[in-house]
């Protein structure tokens, strides 16, 4: 075909569309545990998210609790992904698959933020946090009512494959999606640009600007024991006894179970089973919802 200003605009349109419909579309995972900070700068700062203190009965002057904003920093990183069509094949009419692979660029874009989350949770075995601790660590310091330090652990050691017990129900999760920049879509098709000049090439380009990283250890229990009954249990125990900063309850419901592919037998077992092994009744049968990530592989 001819290639023409008007023709260049309805090929542009459509690979735009075909970009924005899968990126707004596309089922994501990341946020049913991370919480979306949209970012202002290029290192975002925040406050110990251990150091929030409950409410108190109003008796005299106020408790004034001054939090300092450089608990820890998620500095934003950049994303990219580039289509170059030669052409001579606008020429020639050959641009269908360029429309899927447009798609295709849509659908990875929505993805980033479910990659970015997944993969960084799977870090906090070896990874710190703002305590100086690993974010999974069974020596979190935290202080107790009279002030006095003590060791709390989100963590049960083993060899095998990792699993999470975690509380979505509250506002701070265990981990931020930090949101600079949306997912954009450009084209380069001017005969000015140089792609084009030079590569005799029309180029489609994305761009995005996110981090994620860890927000409060509290709201997870990370495991890497065999996934049994009584493993379940004690994790399970672990949060709902948890204690904050200054003794203060947290009052936490583990209500997500997160295993890789490998788990999820024992883990469909232990939360949907009628019976357990014993063929007593499952007193652990919807106590948590299951997810099963494949990105934890």
């Amino acid at each position: 075909m001819l290639t023409t200003a008007a023709s260049l605009a309805a090929l542009n349109l459509a690979f735009t569309t075909s970009f924005n419909t899968t990126l707004f579309g596309a089922e994501t995972t990341y946020n049913r545990i991370a919480m979306t900070v949209n970012s202002t700068t290029r290192t975002q700062s925040y406050p110990k998210l251990s150091e929030i203190p409950g409410m108190r009965e109003w008796i005299g002057d106020r408790v004034i609790n001054r939090f300092q904003i450089d608990g820890f920093q998620i500095t934003n990183r950049k994303f990219e992904n580039t289509i170059a069509v030669s052409v001579d094949d606008i020429e020639d009419d050959q641009v269908g698959m360029y429309s899927t692979l447009a798609s295709d660029f849509g659908q990875t874009a929505a993805e980033l933020p479910d990659d970015l989350v997944w993969d960084k949770l799977a870090e906090g075995f070896t990874t710190a946090h703002y305590d100086g601790q690993n974010f999974f660590d069974a020596d979190h310091p935290v202080e107790d009512a009279n002030g006095v330090e003590q060791s709390v652990s989100n963590l049960t050691a083993g060899a095998g494959a990792a699993w999470y017990l975690i509380d979505t129900s509250r506002v701070i999760k265990p981990m931020i999606f930090q949101d600079r920049q949306a997912a954009t879509f450009k084209a380069l098709t001017d005969m000015s640009d140089a792609n084009v000049a030079m590569a005799d090439e029309y180029m489609w380009i994305a761009k995005r600007r996110c981090a994620a990283g860890f927000g409060a250890w509290q709201t997870v229990h990370a495991s890497k024991a065999a996934l049994t009954p009584a493993n379940y249990a004690a994790a399970r125990q672990a949060m709902l006894e948890m204690r904050g900063h200054r003794g203060r309850k947290l009052n936490l419901r583990p209500n997500l179970l997160v295993v890789s592919p490998g788990n999820e037998g024992a883990a469909r077992e232990i939360l949907m089973n009628e019976r357990d092994a014993a063929g007593a009744t499952n007193k652990w049968r919807n106590t948590a919802e299951l997810h099963v990530e494949t990105r934890l592989s």
